[in-house]
């Protein structure tokens, strides 16, 4: 078994470990959560290191798992490479923040760890799968797992976010699937490196036309791209906050690596003929989320918005048909999982002290929670793309490589930027200072708390001031895919 499927088994070791201990027994559940996921995270970070940047896919693994007929074998086929190593470094570090964040879930711990568990092997399978079929297995997976996190655990509305949730992606699924099956019949393939030597380019046909957009429709909707947004709003206000730190950390990054994987590297020239119509949708997304994040008077209502503005800026970085707008579309699908992650344990902690995200019911917090209101503050300007932070690189690379290519466009997306300023300071101010109410607990975060944070908080800054520790492994995959782009 290679290093890769051990990755894969350790979350199933901790799901099948914690079967063995009393429903009760909530402490242990809470430990053998956190060293699970510990242990992917080291692992991912082993990794790192015997990473040759200069070489395609690396710690392949490929067994023939079934067949069709005269179809070539469908295998268990993994491995990483410059684009699914830092998505896969993000998963493992989200996980572990989001299960120290799970100590505000109370009831049916056992249970939900086990949930939390599956769903992190469905998270670093997408990630790991080079081929549409497994791929669509840990996509599926993911699914699963959320509906019953997000239905169980959630608060007022949770039944009708889950639903929606399943709904939608649900639809998404159906799209994907249909296209993977077309794929496979029409190519007699679905392993990635197979298909990038099978699939020509430059050669259009409406069948081809049909693959694509059905994969499109599925990734848009995961993404989400406007106008398939709707169910991502209700989970990020639904969902208890660990569970979003995943949902919008990494689960929405799945829609920008999809389009990136099976989208720009297999069908290039469709991608590049479409970029001006990716980059109508990015500034849509980018433009809509940031007018209606600042309207919002619910904190987790912000986020969503702010969510659905940021997922923008991925778009528009896919549709700038280069290498820096990719980086920059990639480094944005990192930067943004962080934030979101440090944003919702910022607000499942401070939910557990107020029972309120209003803004309304919030004010003065900087005097009595100074710790949380610094940590904050970091969040918040990482959002607003303050440079030294990871927002402004993401966002800087994604409108430089948009100017190259579409510089209306990327003129018409700084006023996303500025708009995120607003937006962000607004709820900022709403949040820390101001009049203090009396009617809340003034209780600073505690040190379990504060410290995952703070390591969020310096990855962070690290990538803000040395973008070289996540781009040093994604050049060379990149510039494969630039090198097929056209025109």
């Amino acid at each position: 078994m290679g290093i890769l499927s051990i990755l894969l088994c350790v979350p199933l070791v901790g799901v099948l470990v914690l079967q063995f201990f009393p429903k009760r027994k909530f402490s242990a559940h809470r430990v053998i959560a956190n060293l699970t996921t510990f242990v992917t995270l080291i692992l991912t970070i082993y990794l790192y290191f015997p990473f040759q940047t200069g070489q395609e896919m690396q710690f392949v693994e490929k067994v023939s798992w079934f067949t069709f007929g005269s179809f070539e074998p469908i295998s268990y086929s993994i491995g990483l490479d410059g684009l699914s190593l830092p998505l896969l470094m993000l998963t493992t570090l989200v996980s572990f923040i989001g299960s120290i964040a799970s100590i505000y879930i109370k009831e049916r711990t056992k249970q939900y760890y086990s949930l939390f568990l599956l769903l992190e092997v469905g998270t670093i399978g997408v990630f790991l799968a080079t081929n549409l079929v497994l791929f669509f297995f840990f996509f599926e997976l993911t699914l699963i797992t959320m509906f019953f996190l997000i239905g169980i655990w959630g608060y007022s509305k949770k039944e009708r976010a889950a639903y929606q949730f399943l709904i939608y992606n649900g639809l998404g699924s159906a799209f994907l699937l249909i296209g993977i099956v077309g794929i496979y019949v029409y190519f007699g393939s679905v392993d990635y490196d197979s298909l990038m030597k099978v699939i020509p380019i430059s050669s259009f046909n409406p069948f081809t036309w049909t693959l694509l957009t059905l994969l499109l429709v599925a990734f848009a909707i995961k993404l989400p791209i406007f106008p398939f947004h709707r169910w991502m709003l209700l989970v990020h206000v639904q969902a208890p906050p660990s569970v979003v730190m995943i949902h919008a950390g990494i689960l929405l990054k799945m829609g920008a690596y999809g389009m990136l994987r099976f989208g720009v590297s297999l069908f290039p020239d469709y991608m590049e003929y479409i970029s001006t119509l990716l980059a109508v949708f990015g500034l849509i997304n980018l433009l809509y989320g940031a007018i209606l994040a600042f309207a919002q008077q619910e904190l987790k209502s912000v986020l969503a918005y702010s969510s659905i503005s940021h997922m923008g800026i991925i778009l528009l970085g896919i549709a700038a048909a280069n290498q820096v707008g990719l980086q920059g579309a990639v480094l944005q699908s990192i930067s943004h999982g962080l934030l979101s992650a440090l944003f919702f344990f910022l607000v499942g902690a401070l939910y557990e002290r107020t029972k309120s995200t209003q803004l309304e019911n919030l004010g003065g917090l900087a005097k009595s929670m100074p710790i949380y209101s610094g940590i904050l503050m970091v969040a918040s300007l990482g959002l607003l793309g303050l440079p030294g932070l990871s927002g402004f690189v993401s966002e800087f690379f994604s409108l430089l490589g948009l100017f190259e290519r579409h510089p209306i466009y990327a003129s018409v997306g700084t006023l996303g930027l500025i708009l995120a300023a607003v937006y962000t300071l607004r709820a900022l101010l709403s949040v820390s200072f101001g009049e203090q109410k009396k009617s809340i607990s003034h209780q600073d975060i505690a040190w379990k708390e504060w410290l995952p944070m703070f390591f969020l908080v310096v990855t962070i800054v690290g990538i803000g001031v040395y973008p070289d520790l996540i781009s040093s492994t994604l050049n060379h995959t990149l510039e494969t895919i630039v090198s097929d782009w056209r025109g």
